[in-house]
This record gives structure tokens, sequence and C-alpha cells, in this order.
């Protein structure tokens, strides 16, 4: 039985950044990963190919839709789709090549196979050749991810009825592309959809689309994306769907009950959220249990048993590659004896939409909902000089503070760039900054982050530029 000090079932964002991290520590490390590739479901079908997706038709749709007219740029462009994906296929495989040289630079073994439990400290992993490898360790990291939430009644086939792997896929435009759920995956990848010519109707069983995101920011997310040519069908519920050969009928009906109507789709898209995926890790074998959902408890990421680790989508919390990440950091650090700590208050969260929704800290609702009183500063990228030039004005920057102390509470950008602008508060707010810290500091001009500082300023009363 080959002896490790960590074992790491799960090659994702969690585990492979878990892995390197033991490995830059000095542990002796493995981890355990059946996939073809490195990455998990984050580089091999999820964000990283979405991102590349996304990329791509928007610069289709800036040269098609009007936007390089406008620039006085005159092009005519024909979408070659399997060139386009073919690009993304060549980023992904760059990407996870990347993280095989990471293993070897930091003395990581990957092995090839799929991991289980067997009783404390034991890990038995099938290869591909057939045969189990017996494997002990004094920690045991399970990292193993999540896999798209089936939908009762509609069935999944990745030839007309697609998860979000299949829809990374397809081999042509659909004409009409049906969107089960209103959250970030079927936005992203509707949005895609959509630019390259798509008829695209969301169909979201609760009457808002991103639940959990401050509310202002979701109605005018959706506000925006209709005025792209979005179509949402908010409050209704998908009862059945029926596949022939050239395309889907589901049956909808509004949530709270009443008749059935019939929405016809060339393909369907089921993005309802994930669940943890924990079938078939011998969980029994320790005396382990999921919830309901499947998830695994945690108490500072150690579950119920002595040497045993749990991290990312697996268990409590936002289901982000980066949230992965900073548990498995923190993680190792504990094995290895240091100090670490995850503050949760201060993860991100991105919808890489046009225009990208980002947001750290606490909403508008859940403040109320504390009893908390606060303060809102908020400004339009429309008086914003670089986001008026560059004809990307639509959205605001909303800072929430504290009423007594000012101290910032929560984020919710809406515009340009959003993704890389929260990173400047998920700073602030990590050192406990005030919004009149941010509404201090010169920020270069002509910038979009001049509206992180504007909206600070707000919050003061003394905006300048709107």
């Amino acid at each position: 039985m080959s002896n490790y000090d960590v074992l790491i079932i799960g090659g994702g964002p969690g585990g492979y950044n878990a892995a390197i991290r033991a490995g830059q520590l000095g542990l002796k490390v493995a981890c355990i990963e059946g996939s073809d590739t490195l990455g998990g479901t984050c580089l091999n079908v999820g964000c990283m190919p979405s991102k590349a997706l996304l990329h791509a038709s928007e610069l289709y749709e800036a040269a098609t839709g009007g936007e390089f007219v406008t620039l006085g740029i005159e092009v005519k462009p024909t979408l070659n789709l399997a060139q386009m994906m073919k690009q993304k296929d060549e980023s992904v495989t760059a990407l996870t090549k990347g993280i095989e040289f990471l293993f070897r630079k930091n003395k990581v073994e990957w092995i090839k196979g799929w991991g289980r439990l067997n009783g404390p400290g034991k890990v038995s992993v099938s290869l591909a050749d057939g045969s189990v490898r017996e494997l002990q360790a004094k920690d045991i990291v399970i990292a193993t991810g999540s896999q798209p939430t089936p939908l009762p009644g509609v069935t999944i086939d990745n030839q007309r009825i697609l998860d979000s792997t299949g829809a990374l896929s397809l081999p042509e435009v659909p004409k009409h592309l049906v969107v089960i759920g209103a959250g970030v995956i079927g936005l992203e990848l509707g949005s895609v959809w959509r630019r390259l010519g798509s008829n695209v109707t969301v169909v979201e069983y609760l009457d808002r689309i991103c639940p959990g995101l401050d509310d202002e920011t979701a109605k005018t997310l959706q506000r925006t994306l209709s005025k792209q040519g979005m179509g949402f069908k908010l409050a209704t519920k998908v009862s059945a769907a029926n596949v022939a050969d050239a395309g889907v009928t589901l049956d909808v009906q509004p949530a709270a009950g009443g008749a059935v109507e019939q929405l016809e789709a060339d393909y369907v898209l089921v993005a309802i959220g994930r669940r943890p995926y924990t079938a078939g890790l011998g969980l029994e074998s320790v005396g382990l249990v999921t919830d309901k959902r499947g998830m695994l408890d945690n108490q500072q990421l150690r579950s119920s048993v002595p040497g045993i680790w749990i991290i990312g989508d697996v268990t409590s919390g936002p289901m982000l590659a980066h949230k992965a990440e900073e548990e498995a950091i923190v993680c190792i650090e504990r094995i290895a004896g240091h100090a670490a700590e995850v503050n949760y208050g201060t993860i991100p969260g991105v919808i890489y939409t046009k225009p990208e929704v980002a947001t750290v800290g606490k909403t508008e609702e859940q403040l109320k909902a504390e009893g908390r009183a606060y303060k809102v500063g908020k400004f339009p990228f429309s008086a914003n000089s670089r986001a008026k030039i560059n004809h990307e004005g639509e959205g605001f920057v909303k800072v929430l503070a504290d009423e007594r102390t000012d101290q910032i509470l929560g984020v919710h950008i809406i515009g340009p760039s959003a993704g890389e602008l929260i990173g400047e508060y998920c700073v602030a707010m990590e050192f406990s900054a005030s919004s009149e810290d941010i509404a201090l500091i010169c920020h270069p001009h002509p910038t979009r982050s001049e509206a992180l500082r504007q909206a600070a300023m707000s919050v003061q009363g003394r905006a300048m530029q709107a």
C-alpha cells in the first residue's frame, strides 16, 4: 500500500490547487482524477470554454450588430462556427497541460483513476486498466466538485436537450434556443448563442432572474438582456419535454398552477443549477453522511471524521472556482499546521454577460433582513468618461456602507469590466475599509475605475461627476 501525507480526490480548481500548495509545503501528495485531463468542470467544460465563446461571440456581434459601423469600421464578417469551437478547445488544452506542468514542478503525483474512501485514512483507486490501487494517508481531501442538476420530465441527451457541456459544443447555431433556468450558466450561454444569431427564450420557475443577486442589479440586468433580444418567461415551470428529429416541444405552465401551453424549440438547455458529486465515494466506509442535496457538512473545512477534509462545490457556500481555490489553500495550510482562514464575506461573484455583473458582500435585501442601518452610494457608467467614449455606458456601481461606521458592507456593479473592477472593493473589504477610504484615493483618468471612486463619494452625498 502506497503512503502519502495528503491524498486529494478530485482534480478541479479545489483539488489541483490543494495539490500544488501541498507540494510547495513539502508534503508527499497525490491527486486522484480519472478524467483524461486535469482542471475539472471549470477548465474543461465550464468557466474557461464558456469565456472563450463569450469573447468570440461579443466580437462577432460587434462586427455584425452595428458597433463597428458606429466606430467607422466597415466589415462583412462570416461566422465560422467550427473554427470558433476549435480555438476554444485549443485554449482549454493549453490550460489543462499547464496544470500538468505545475504538478511536475511541485512534485505532485497524478493518479489517473477514480478514488473512493475505503475506511479511515484509506483510498481505493480504480485505474483505467481495471486494476485497483490501494493508498493511505494521514489526511484526505474530498474535492470532487459538482454536476448539472437534472430536471424531472426533461431528459438530457445532449442531442436536442442539453446540459451546460452540450451547449458548449453545438454543431450549429440554434434557430430557437430555450434555456431552462435564469441563473449564471443559463444567462451566459444564452448570451453566446443569441449573439451568434439564435432566438433565445429563458424560462424561470421564480419570478426573477439570478436569485440571491441584489434586486436592483438583477432587474437592471434583465432589462438590458431583454433590450438585446433575449426573451423571459418568469414564474413559469416546465413539466414535460417531447423530443422529435427537428426539435423539442416543452409543456410549460405558470409556477403557481394554470393552463399548460407548448413552447417549441430546436434545442433546449437545462441550467437549473448544480449538485455536489458525492455518489460512489465510499462515504459509508468512514461514517460520513450527506444532506438531501448530496452535500457534505464541514466545520472549518474539516469533516466529522478526523483526517478527512472537504472543500469546493461538494460542501456549503457558492459553487465558484475561486471559492474552491481559496478553501484549497486554507485547507492545506491547516493540514501543514499553519494558521489560515477563509473570509467568505469577501468572495466575489461574477456573471459574464454583456454588461458584466460583479458583486461582493451583502445585498440591500440582506441588510434590511438583518435590520442593519446602511447608506447607499451609486454612480452610473453613463457619467463615466471612459465608458461613455467607448459606447458602454449601461449600468452602475452601487456601494453599501454602514450608516454609523461607514464600513463597506457590499458592492454591486453592472457594467463594462465589472469582473475586473470588483477586485478593488474585495481588497478594501478585506481590510475593513470605509467608503471614505475609497473616496479619498486618486484613480487614473480616464478609466472605468473612476466610477468606483465616484460611487464611494456618493455615499457621502458628494459625487462630483453625476
